[in-house]
């Protein structure tokens, strides 16, 4: 009896973390979508580290806060109402993780279209928060 409990407290232990990183996680997307909903491009670029990368579709890679600002400033010309979806979030280890997900957005324009896809994120906790580090997604399922 005492070693299924070992093991139950184990197994425990180790699922712990990864709730929590999918909790806080979720958290901070749910502050993305407010905050572009808003049109606060900075506030959005605080969420992503000073070293950060995003790989957006059909585009150069964009390197750090500053042009990670204003490339979602530049999208959300084209685009709104963005919806995300977290599908898996795997511990990458105390300080890091990977995240899975969907997304709906919708085209701006005299007919607007919904556009659905996926996307990875690579997370880095710094300090006490979460980071997104790594940022990559493009349409389709």
């Amino acid at each position: 009896m005492r070693s299924i409990a070992l093991i139950i407290s184990f197994i425990v232990s180790l699922s712990a973390p990864a709730l929590a990183q999918k909790t806080e996680i979720a958290a901070i997307n749910a502050k993305w979508i407010e905050l572009f909903n808003k049109g606060d491009f900075s506030g959005i670029a605080s969420l992503y580290s000073t070293d950060a990368t995003a790989f957006p579709p059909g585009s150069p890679i964009v390197h750090g806060r500053a042009a990670i600002e204003a490339m979602w400033k530049s999208m959300a010309e084209q685009i709104g109402d963005p919806k995300l979806t977290t599908v898996d979030v795997r511990p990458l280890g105390p300080a890091a993780a990977r995240e899975i997900g969907t997304f709906v957005l919708k085209t701006k324009g005299p007919t607007p279209q919904e556009v659905t896809g996926k996307y990875v994120v690579v997370w880095e906790k710094i300090g006490d928060e979460w980071k997104l580090a790594t940022d990559i997604w493009n349409d389709g399922k």
